[in-house]
């Protein structure tokens, strides 16, 4: 037989899980769910209390109901107001580019119909040369290589104590200042150099001598290591940093076996301004990025060279007689409608310098650093754009001109004006002298920045600064463009009747 004890504990469980049940069921129903009475094995009491539940839910929904047909308003701001956390203005963004592709396209439209075509690939060739078989230009940049030479039979020199710290610093003082001297006498005095030509062999002079400087003051460095026990440079004693898992594979140079032929040409010919021993590489050369860059730059050349023959030299001309006869409200004029077209020739120009050709010439050195710009489209100040629209400038500012006159006590102040003083300096260096005439426009155009930078990080922050940066940039440099190009005409082609006349 068997005993009732055996069923009592079964027959507890089972009342158990009849409760749980029904509690589940409750729960169910105050959530919205819909269940037969039939389905819940249940007793009275607790069916009695799912139907009390469920009557209360549905008195919250009548009262909802209730509520919301009496009531539509609530507590908010508008959504362009400050106050609001609104921030989606993508739809704006896009009506914005609408309106100035429509915006550009009727100028452009209205050029050709006043104009016709005037872009003519031939001319550009007439910029770079007056006699197709006479380049004083490409001959004067052959000739940099004389200095590049120097440079390092002087280091060499050093490094074996043939000569002192003295003597190899004088002739560093006669090289760069060679270097900067040479080219502007003979662009000034050989009148064959077109001003385009003069000026692309001054900027390559420039660039020469910022290099080699920098290839002084980093041997100069690594010598002061070696007397001080310090036999390997893996890196600039002011830019440390780790080297990438690429690079760590490679064998690092040290001082002096840096001093070769293939180590000088490699820094001449590598994307940057600053010298390092040993240069962040990449893996390899990848072909597909290179050819994209490289159709970047062909095509890129081909919009500069239309936009400025179609749209910028019209404009120019158009403006010589306002500025002959100072109708200013007229001057106004032009100079709004040259602001349009000389600032999407900049920034045209911008891309195509340095983000295509420099990292053209970067991938195919297997150069690894690549940040030659950050995001000065935001900058806020003055002093930001400066400071991150050309990365390599100012490396090599902050690195061998700023931090030196910081460590030998001259101000923060002291040492921006003196960074803002020789940036206007080759401003002036690379406009006026292919030009032939000296007007200060660049230089006081630079110099302007100091104030300028100053009232706008004192009285404007935020989207007020980033307007204001732009607005000197859309504003400031074609007031630059007229002034020279006014200067230029009256000094050189005032008195020839063919030119006089096409203006």
């Amino acid at each position: 037989m068997i005993d009732k004890e055996d069923f009592g504990p079964i027959t507890r469980s089972r009342r158990r899980a009849t409760i749980t049940s029904a509690k589940s069921e409750t729960v169910k129903l105050r959530n919205g769910a819909i269940a037969a009475a039939s389905d819940l094995k249940s007793g009275p009491k607790a069916r009695g209390s799912v139907t009390k539940n469920v009557q209360l839910n549905e008195d919250s929904k009548q009262k909802c109901d209730r509520y919301d047909k009496m009531s539509c308003h609530k507590l908010q701001e508008s959504m362009l107001s400050s106050a609001s956390s609104f921030k989606n203005y993508r739809g704006i963004l896009n009506w914005c580019v609408v309106m100035l592709v429509l915006s550009n396209a009727r100028l452009f439209l209205e050029n050709l119909l006043r104009n016709g075509i005037l872009v003519d690939p031939i001319q550009v060739v007439s910029l770079f040369l007056k006699d197709p078989y006479s380049w004083p230009a490409a001959c004067l940049v052959i000739v940099s290589n004389v200095f590049i030479l120097v440079a390092l039979y002087t280091e060499r020199k050093l490094a074996m104590g043939s000569i002192s710290e003295k003597v190899g610093l004088l002739i560093y003082i006669f090289n760069l200042t060679i270097i900067l001297c040479f080219p502007m006498v003979v662009v000034l005095k050989l009148l064959s150099i077109t001003p385009v030509g003069g000026a692309f062999a001054l900027g390559v002079y420039t660039i020469l001598f910022l290099k080699l400087y920098s290839y002084k003051d980093v041997n100069w460095w690594c010598r002061e290591r070696t007397q001080a026990k310090a036999r390997s440079l893996s890196r600039s004693l002011s830019c440390p940093s780790s080297p990438s898992a690429s690079s760590a594979m490679q064998s690092h140079v040290s001082y002096p076996g840096n001093l070769s032929l293939r180590d000088i040409y490699y820094f001449v010919f590598a994307p940057t301004l600053c010298y390092e021993l040993n240069f962040p590489r990449s893996e390899s050369i990848r072909m597909g990025f290179l050819l994209r860059r490289l159709f970047e730059m062909l095509l890129l050349t081909q919009l500069l060279v239309g936009l400025t023959q179609q749209w910028m030299v019209p404009i120019i001309r158009s403006s010589m007689k306002p500025l002959q006869e100072m109708d200013y409200s007229r001057m106004t004029e032009r100079l709004l409608r040259l602001a349009v077209p000389n600032h999407l020739i900049w920034l045209i120009f911008f891309y195509w310098f340095f983000h295509s050709s420099m990292n053209f010439v970067a991938e195919l050195l297997r150069f690894g650093d690549r940040e030659f710009y950050r995001d000065w489209w935001n900058s806020e100040t003055i002093t930001y754009f400066w400071q991150n629209w050309n990365i390599p400038v100012h490396k090599w500012c902050l690195r061998h001109f700023y931090k030196p006159l910081l460590r030998r006590g001259a101000g923060k102040l002291l040492s921006q004006s003196a960074v803002f003083f020789a940036s206007a300096f080759f401003h002036e260096y690379l406009v006026s002298v292919p030009l032939r005439m000296f007007r200060l426009w660049a230089f006081m155009g630079m110099m302007a920045q100091l104030p300028l930078a100053w009232f706008v990080a004192r009285f404007l922050r935020g989207n007020y600064g980033n307007a204001a940066v732009w607005l000197s940039l859309i504003i400031g440099q074609p007031i630059t463009v007229l002034m020279y190009v006014h200067d230029y005409y009256v000094t050189h082609c005032q008195d020839d009747p063919t030119i006089a006349e096409a203006l």
